[in-house]
């Protein structure tokens, strides 16, 4: 277990419900059918924009995302583009669905299906995992062949090996040259999520897992999903390389390969966990450098550092 004080599910500084301007919630009313009477913020992630539960007086309830398109305009941009790629997907993808949108008056706001669960327990538990591994196996089936529209993973992970040539690190020089391949490691014609933490993942009562925030998919090997996910649960001290040993997808994966795809997301994390923080998001520069520390101890026991 790397040990970590980051307030999981208490991570973003959000806009509330009553910080829209009056014609956007009216907007936004009008589209529900009915007045808002409570708001319940989502205060796990790290962007900035709204991100609300709306209980309604008819009894119904919604889940809403907006951002201004002045003052957050980089976050609309991102909603805008989510809207874009969910309108992608099959029916059967397990994703809350948009049911929505109002792209005007300044503001991008996105309107959602609720959906009934909790996210994965931090810690990690065995359970959750195995729950939350079986939809992803699942939806990478549904996912072959990707939708058009997306760029490939190549296209998107492009510019990471290079950052191993600022990353100060012991082992920067294998890194960078497992990462020289990641090109034939990381294809493929499924749709890859590429961001599955606990705070993209709601588990139903019935243990059914969805999974939401779909704003950076690309089109790779339908594994890296399955890989990504254990990220969390590797730092939280489960046993992984068990998982992976049992895995239906990955325990058929060249190891080297795997270890390249760590390789490229260690340099992403070690890069970013080096930024300034920004004032919008206090906490994502202490999750990416704990992503790092996890990644990082967890390659080095594959390779023997």
């Amino acid at each position: 277990m790397i040990p970590t004080t980051i307030p999981h599910g208490r991570t973003a500084r959000r806009l509330e419900w009553v910080h829209l301007p009056p014609h956007i919630r009216a907007a936004v009313e009008s589209r529900l059918g009915s007045p808002v009477v409570e708001s319940e913020s989502r205060t796990s992630g790290f962007t900035p924009g709204l991100a609300s539960v709306l209980v309604c007086a008819d009894g119904s309830r919604h889940f809403v995302k907006a951002a201004s398109t002045v003052a957050q305009k980089t976050f609309a941009g991102a909603y805008r583009e989510e809207a874009r790629k969910l309108r992608l997907l099959p029916p059967a993808v397990p994703a809350p669905r948009l049911q929505w949108v109002h792209d005007a008056d300044d503001w991008v706001v996105l309107g959602f299906e609720y959906v009934d669960g909790r996210p994965p327990g931090r810690p990690w538990t065995a359970a959750d995992l195995a729950a939350a591994s079986a939809m992803v196996v699942e939806t990478a089936g549904l996912l072959t062949p990707a939708p058009a529209g997306i760029e490939t993973a190549a296209e998107a992970f492009g510019d990471w090996p290079a950052l191993w040539e600022r990353i100060d690190d012991p082992h920067a020089a294998e890194c960078r040259a497992l990462t020289v391949r990641f090109e034939d490691v990381v294809a493929g014609d499924t749709l890859v999520h590429c961001d599955l933490r606990d705070d993209n993942l709601i588990i139903r009562a019935d243990g059914s897992v969805v999974a939401c925030d779909w704003n950076w998919p690309v089109v790779g090997a339908a594994w890296l999903d399955s890989l990504f996910l254990l990220i969390g649960p590797r730092g939280d001290g489960l046993d992984v390389q068990a998982h992976l040993a049992d895995h239906p997808m990955l325990s058929r994966v060249d190891p080297e390969a795997i270890d390249v795809a760590l390789a490229l997301i260690l340099g992403y994390f070690a890069a970013s966990a080096a930024l300034p923080v920004p004032t919008t998001s206090p906490y994502i520069r202490d999750v990416q450098g704990w992503q790092r520390d996890v990644v990082r101890d967890w390659l080095a026991e594959r390779r023997g550092w």
